[in-house]
């Protein structure tokens, strides 16, 4: 910590650095690298109503989406960042339809680490000035070092996570990430263009009164999650008052809100999306792992979802997560 009282993300991942039994510093430079390219797409973010970067870019990704012009910049800005700081072996990303080796030089093929990352969740918002944020994960590889990366490095599951965050762009920018040692959060400061500690030992609320969950698709959800929605609503002996509906529609922002406040979000599965919507490896696991290092829960509504056994880079799961009792009780009530 400075003498200022201040402590930015750099000073804050090196203190930490030694909470980290295996690292000798490739994962402290790669978290520091990940804050440098957020801060660049942060920039952009900002003054995307200015120019030409908002809007469609006119292609899809490997899930049939329409792509974002600003999903492919924060795509290409870090890749580019990632692969030049030598820390990791190799990516994968919502907007890549494979895994993307870094074997451009032996520092890059001996690298411990791969990261995945959405690099814009909620960019379709953007247009409209909802926040939206970058998610990402770090894994150890598993393959031999000095070789390129390989599919096993990626289809982990969630609890070999040795690191994960996010940023979110809103009315601050902030990082959010753990490494298993619980939660803390990081606000940009512009005047000085570093991220500063602002929220540390982020501990989630174990109840609440708000639930996050797109409801104009309630014909489209099974009958358990009806039920749950039609409880959330009424008041009962057990629940002396409603629940609240809060849903931004930028998962990044419903998971942030929650994370601080306490509460519930839901994207279960449904009719026509039997496996769920969201993404595994990009979104559901590095916010699960957050969640339940803050004290919260992440579930399928079957199993936690840190146990799910990848099997493919773009595999979907219906996700609850949030405070510990709420995620119970929606399971529960889902399961009845």
């Amino acid at each position: 910590m400075n003498t200022k009282g201040i402590t930015t993300l750099d000073e804050f991942i090196i203190d930490r650095q030694k909470d980290i039994p295996f690292a000798t510093g490739e994962l402290s430079g790669l978290l520091r690298d990940i804050g440098v390219a957020c801060k660049v797409v942060n920039r952009e973010v900002n003054k995307a109503g200015l120019v030409d970067i908002i809007g469609a870019n006119g292609s899809t990704n490997v899930q049939g989406e329409e792509v974002q012009k600003l999903d492919m910049f924060a795509n290409d800005i870090l890749k580019a960042s990632l692969m030049t700081s030598g820390e990791c072996c190799g990516i994968a990303s919502e907007e890549e339809e494979e895994l993307v080796s870094f074997e451009c030089n032996e520092r890059n093929k001996n690298a411990k680490y791969v990261v995945l990352f959405d690099p814009l969740d909620g960019s379709s918002n953007i247009d409209v000035n909802v926040s939206i944020g970058t998610i990402f994960s770090i894994y150890k590889r598993v393959s031999p070092m000095g070789k390129p990366c390989t599919i096993e490095d990626f289809l982990q599951p969630g609890v070999k996570q040795v690191a994960a965050g996010y940023v979110i762009y809103g009315s601050s920018t902030m990082m959010v990430y753990t490494t298993g040692k619980g939660v803390n959060g990081f606000t940009l400061d512009p005047s000085i263009g570093e991220f500063c500690l602002s929220h540390p030992d982020i501990i989630t609320p174990v109840k609440s009164d708000t639930y996050s969950i797109n409801q104009g698709y309630f014909y489209n959800f099974g009958k358990g999650v009806q039920n749950y929605l039609q409880y959330c609503q009424d008041s009962t002996d057990k629940k002396s008052k409603a629940y609240r509906l809060r849903y931004i529609g930028s998962m990044v922002a419903d998971v942030h809100r929650n994370l601080i406040k306490g509460g519930v979000f839901l994207y279960p599965a449904m009719k026509d999306a039997p496996l769920g919507k969201l993404r595994l490896m990009y979104e559901c696991n590095p916010l699960a792992f957050l969640a339940e290092q803050a004290g919260g829960e992440a579930s399928t509504g079957q199993q936690r979802i840190l146990e799910v056994n990848p099997t493919e880079l773009h595999q979907r799961v219906p996700i609850i997560i949030g405070s510990k009792s709420m995620v119970e009780e929606a399971v529960k009530i889902i399961e009845e």
